[in-house]
């Protein structure tokens, strides 16, 4: 089998990336080791434990892949408020209305975009979809990528685009060396039913133990994302759920009045990656693949579909250039790099700067929490930022 471009990983960040592609001269396939299909909605009781946040620019991206269309909309909640608390009674609050914006972002569940986008990629005519399917070997030469596969079948190709998330196996047959660094904390997720309407209002507290947020669902629903040391992240776990959802409701102030929950809580453990390059010749990185960040931000996924977006309107773009040309895929790296390492250092910093018991720091953290919630143009310029 011989294509333009192989994508390795089906998730979010992959699929995207091969449905952006639809509309190009370019030979694509799609490897993906878990068997992806279009569901029916799930029962009105059944949600997913892992929530993203979408911002409008993205959901722009998302529509042009003819996923956005596929999604059942009574799923999707909108946030029109963001409320941010420090540990001494500093805020800084984000509005659409301020911005005159209709939103600031889309929660949705994971396996919902997921199966549409697979659904979006039903009949994309210049696409092979390959799944399930292990990878075995990656060679790559001057002349092209050479992938062999678990089940014997082999694949050429001019680019291969590693989508397969931040344990990336093309990453590391690449010898790309770099090691995460571990944040030594853990992402803690749940869903919890609320005696309260959130209101389109998404909290989050920064305390010195650990960074709790609620992000709203549709209905009176919230999910949560608290991240925490290893220690507390196995008490939260090791909780009834009738405990875990007072336990909640009480860190954060009550805001939505009791918690009931509704997904049971799983945790994983965050760090950061930052690579030299997110390229090789005829080898790209994309997602989690290319960069870790913490997930404070709620921009991981966003900055995978960021990179989908625009390694595909390079290629797109590519004129006489073979698509594996390292000259065309610095292109893609270099307009990729800085909003990266400025969400990074972004996040590395908020993290560092409130996960700290120092008392100087608690009191400059606080400080300029709240000095930022009164200089209104800074605060917009931060919010239509992350509106991207």
């Amino acid at each position: 089998m011989e294509f333009d471009i192989v994508i390795v990983g089906g998730g979010i960040v992959g699929a995207s990336l091969a449905a952006s592609l639809k509309s190009s001269d370019l030979r694509v396939a799609l490897v993906e080791g878990q068997t992806f299909s279009a569901s029916t909605s799930p029962s009105p009781d059944n949600w997913d434990s892992r929530i993203y946040a979408f911002t409008p620019g993205n959901v722009d991206f998302l529509k042009s892949c003819g996923a956005w269309q596929h999604l059942d909309t009574s799923r999707i909640q909108q946030i029109e408020e963001m409320r941010v608390f420090g540990d001494t009674g500093s805020k800084l609050n984000f509005s659409a209305y301020q911005l005159g914006a209709p939103e600031l972002a889309f929660i949705m569940e994971s396996r919902l975009i997921q199966n549409a986008l697979w659904e979006a990629l039903r009949g994309q005519d210049n696409l092979t979809l390959l799944q399930p399917a292990q990878c075995a070997e990656l060679t790559i030469n001057e002349a092209g990528a050479h992938l062999k596969l678990k089940d014997g079948r082999e694949i050429k190709a001019k680019l291969i685009v590693g989508a397969d998330g931040r344990d990336s196996w093309v990453r590391h047959q690449a010898g790309m060396p770099e090691v995460p660094t571990p944040y030594h904390q853990h992402g803690v997720v749940a869903n919890f039913n609320t005696t309260k309407t959130h209101r389109g209002i998404a909290h989050q507290w920064f305390t010195e133990d650990g960074i709790l947020a609620l992000l709203p669902l549709p209905g009176k629903r919230t999910s949560i994302v608290w991240s925490v040391s290893p220690e507390k992240s196995a008490e939260l776990l090791a909780l009834t759920h009738e405990q875990l959802s007072a336990h909640v409701a009480e860190a954060s102030q009550h805001t939505l009045g009791e918690l009931a929950v509704i997904t049971a809580p799983a945790a994983f453990s965050l760090r950061v990656l930052n690579l030299a390059h997110l390229v090789k010749p005829r080898l790209a990185l994309i997602g989690d693949a290319g960069h870790n960040i913490h997930p404070l931000s709620g921009h991981g996924v966003n900055l995978g579909l960021h990179d989908a977006h625009e390694l595909a309107q390079v290629l797109m773009q590519r004129g006489a250039l073979d698509c594996g040309d390292l000259r065309l895929l610095r292109r893609y790296e270099q307009a990729r790099k800085a909003d990266i390492l400025s969400m990074q250092l972004t996040t590395d910093v908020l993290k560092h700067l409130f996960v700290n018991s120092n008392p100087i720091l608690r009191t400059l953290r606080n400080i300029g929490l709240t000095a930022t919630n009164k200089i209104v143009p800074l605060k917009k310029m931060l919010a239509r930022h992350a509106l991207n």
